[in-house]
């Protein structure tokens, strides 16, 4: 049995579908939203490379190297940010956050 397109859309559909379910379901720990962020731009970065497989053209891999960048980029910033939140309220719960307007 061979592992054709279907398969890799298949697995990057069901990890689009738990990184959105991560974000409904789990509203209130930003960690968790966080890593589902992660998921859903796994999910693409699957999507971009088995489509560039698929059609014998490397610009989906080039993609999904610039999207690798954008996450590694994103999670940098929202630890750091939930870090410097964590010292200064002594919480990472979403509904501190609202606590920040003004």
């Amino acid at each position: 049995m061979e592992i054709g397109l279907s398969h890799y859309l298949t697995v990057s559909a069901m990890l689009f579908m738990l990184g959105v379910f991560g974000i409904f379901l789990n509203r209130k720990n930003v960690i968790v939203i966080l890593m589902s962020i992660e998921l859903i731009l796994l999910a693409v970065n699957v999507n971009m490379v088995s489509f560039s497989v698929f059609l014998n053209d490397m610009v989906g891999q080039v993609f999904a190297l610039f999207i690798l960048t954008v996450a590694a980029a994103e999670a940098a910033i929202g630890l750091a940010i939930l870090v410097v939140f964590y010292r200064n309220r002594g919480s990472i719960a979403v509904e501190d956050v609202n606590v920040m307007k003004g």
